[in-house]
C-alpha cells in the first residue's frame, strides 16, 4: 500500500512539474559575471530548487554521520552493558 501511495505521490508530482514547466516557458534573461543568456523561467525554477536541495542535503550531511556515530557508540555500550548483566545474574 505504502508503495502505491509513494507511485501516485511521484506521478502527481511529474504532472505538476510539466504543467508549471508549460505555463513557465516565456525567456528570462539570466546575467551573470561573464555575460547573460535568455533562459525558461521554469528551467531557472527547477535547478533554483535542486541546488537548494544539494545543498541542504550536503549541510546536514555532517551532523547526520555524527548522529550514526553516536547511535553505534550507544549500541555498542548497551550490548556491554547487557553482557554485564547476563554474567551477573549468572553468579549465585
Amino acid at each position: 500500500m505504502g508503495r502505491l501511495f509513494g507511485f501516485v505521490l511521484v506521478v502527481i508530482l511529474v504532472v505538476l512539474g510539466l504543467s508549471f514547466a508549460v505555463l513557465n516557458s516565456q525567456a528570462v534573461a539570466l546575467n551573470y559575471y561573464f555575460g547573460s543568456r535568455d533562459i525558461p523561467l521554469s528551467m531557472i525554477v527547477v535547478v533554483s530548487l535542486a541546488a537548494g536541495a544539494v545543498t541542504g542535503v550536503l549541510v546536514s550531511l555532517g551532523a547526520i554521520v555524527r548522529l550514526k556515530q553516536q547511535a553505534g557508540s550507544l549500541r555498542r555500550r548497551l550490548r556491554t552493558a547487557q553482557r554485564d548483566t547476563e554474567q551477573t545474574s549468572i553468579l549465585p
